[in-house]
């Protein structure tokens, strides 16, 4: 409890008010909280030179939102989309039309606090089934119409912005139906627009709802989990936090069908085929520029969490944390489920959010050799048959030990941190509400490559003053990992974050680092693309776009670095005077 003269800043607890600027700016649930605790709020002032004063008034936009922007598309045209979905399916207001169009990205948080709402559809239809989506395409194609897609809003890489107008789907209001679950196969079919939550449920529960004989996971984990849906995990090729054990989306996807300009795509659901290049593999991460995904059959496991273990270390070195995690995924006893190291700076942030800095047992870690500044945290779980999440932990346990790492034991660090992995994001407004932003930016390195590719960013980021960079590895394979990059700046000016957002791509791109690892590419990373992957490579995902979509009406205006303005490919897209 709080003593009497501990100065609490005034975070908002107040539920976004319906149609709100601020409902709009709200990450995930209207209602969800998560404050920056006394740890942070501390850590807060120390770097912004703020004092206690400075938290009293906050900006919370609650003010209802009054901005109208009529849509462009003639009458007659938005009629008849109208008709094609059905009554009650359709919607011009403005505000609908920006919840669609706006993600959850911090440019467009930044926007809607400056009040600039631009890019929006003319029209958002709810299909209630894949006719619904084949007469939309149709009809947009033979119009030349754009066509957006949008499932959860959880997008942070402007992914689904309606840059060019037009339509945008909603495909949560309808198509979020589980359609089949074969045990035989062990695999699910569920439309795009379902939710994690809701189906990790009735896959926990099989038995109980789908009649089946056991119960079952995905295993697919973001932590925008709570408020994202299958069909945005499968095109923009996500990750999960457990990915290091059931892998990555495109481990996970055994067929897809698909809606695109030039008729229906449907891959065939065997498990692998030596027929060619893989479809699959295609459509998975095209972002909606080749078709609209329409039905999903995903890879199922069983759920255990009985036989889940727990492991968290404390390493004196980066360069000692980084071997043992190298070493665990290369010794072939089977991986982690979840598998997250930080870097030095972010264990002392980590270290002051779970009130040990400072404290006695700081005080014993640094007489062990655990230094500030230059130990990291491991933490981890096994997941699996018992005797192999068993194996697997005790493995880790084993090659941390070998390179000095202090066992820090289960029930602090690993359930702590598991207890807030899906509502850390909600602090974003909190920060906000002060002034203060935080963002990610992520990539994908070799083993060989990392050092230098985590020194190189950091020094970007921190070469801001009064910049906190903390950095992650949560998704860890045999030849390499990701970086997950996360900074915290006093800015609040659209011109500032984007600076410093385009400042660490580029240092993500000159590193050699891949542009992203599990967000995709969207509007905002597309302009980097090709310098990553090469000519080539960018000239066949245009004949790809060619062919699935003649006309370029699917996601115009920059996505996966397709269509872009003169402005984008000088990456200076965004910018204001």
């Amino acid at each position: 409890m709080s003593s009497k003269s501990e100065f609490i800043p005034a975070w908002c607890e107040t539920e976004a008010p319906v149609r709100s600027f601020r409902s709009l700016i709200k990450y995930g649930d209207p209602r969800g909280f998560k404050h920056p605790n006394a740890g942070m709020y501390r850590l807060l002032k120390q770097t912004f030179s703020m004092s206690d004063d400075d938290f009293r008034t906050p900006s919370l936009d609650m003010e209802q939102f009054d901005i109208n922007i009529d849509p462009k598309m003639p009458e007659a045209q938005l009629t008849e989309l109208a008709a094609l979905v059905g009554e009650g399916n359709s919607f011009t207001d403005t505000y609908t039309r920006t919840r669609v169009s706006y993600g959850g990205g911090m440019i467009d948080a930044l926007r809607l606090r400056h009040r600039v709402v631009e890019n929006l559809p003319d029209i958002m239809l709810c299909p209630r089934n894949s006719e619904d989506v084949a007469g939309i395409v149709k009809y947009c194609d033979e119009k030349r119409i754009p066509l957006y897609v949008a499932a959860g809003n959880t997008s942070v890489t402007r992914g689904k912005e309606a840059v060019a107008g037009g339509v945008c789907l909603d495909m949560c209001a309808h198509m979020n139906r589980v359609l089949s679950i074969n045990e035989v196969n062990q695999t699910v079919t569920v439309q795009p627009g379902i939710m994690g939550p809701e189906l990790e449920q009735i896959l926990n529960n099989a038995p109980k709802g789908l009649g089946a004989k056991k119960r079952y996971t995905v295993g697919h984990f973001p932590q925008s989990f709570e408020h994202s849906a299958v069909g945005g995990w499968v095109v923009t090729r996500g990750a999960g936090q457990n990915s290091t054990y059931y892998g990555k989306i495109e481990d996970m996807v055994i067929s897809q069908e698909y809606v695109t300009p030039i008729g229906e795509l449907k891959t065939c659901d065997y498990p692998r085929s030596a027929t060619g290049p893989d479809f699959d593999q295609i459509m998975i991460g095209s972002e909606g520029t080749f078709g609209i995904l329409t039905a999903v059959t995903l890879r199922l496991c069983l759920y255990m969490p009985e036989n889940r273990r727990r492991f968290s270390f404390l390493f004196k070195s980066w360069g000692d944390a980084l071997g043992a995690c190298r070493e665990v995924m290369q010794s072939e006893c089977g991986f982690p489920s979840v598998f997250r190291l930080s870097d030095p700076e972010e264990t002392d942030v980590a270290m002051r959010m779970y009130h040990v800095h400072g404290t006695p047992v700081d005080s014993a870690l640094r007489l062990l050799g655990y230094q500030p500044m230059q130990r990291c945290i491991l933490l981890g779980t096994a997941d699996g048959e018992k005797h192999f999440a068993a194996n697997v932990c005790s493995k880790v346990k084993q090659t941390c030990r070998k390179y000095g790492a202090f066992d820090l034991g289960i029930a602090g660090v690993t359930r702590s941190w598991e207890k807030s992995r899906f509502t850390d994001p909600f602090m974003r407004e909190d920060m906000m509400d002060f002034g203060i932003l935080i963002d990610t930016l992520e990539c994908a390195v070799t083993w060989e490559s990392l050092p230098s590719v985590h020194e190189q960013v950091r020094a970007v980021i921190k070469g801001r003053p009064r910049t906190i960079c903390m950095t992650h590895l949560s998704h860890a394979y045999p030849q390499g990992c990701n970086l997950y990059f996360i900074f915290i700046a006093k800015m609040s000016e659209i011109n500032d974050y984007l600076q410093l957002q385009y400042s660490v791509l580029d240092a993500i791109l000159k590193a050699g680092a891949s542009m992203s690892h599990h967000h995709g590419i969207g509007k905002q990373t597309g302009p980097w693309l090709e310098a990553q992957i090469g000519r080539q490579q960018m000239d066949i995902i245009r004949v790809l776009r060619d062919h699935f979509d003649p006309h370029h009406i699917m996601n115009p205006g920059g996505t996966l670095g397709l269509d872009m303005t003169e402005e984008q490919k000088e990456k200076r897209w965004g910018f204001r005077n």
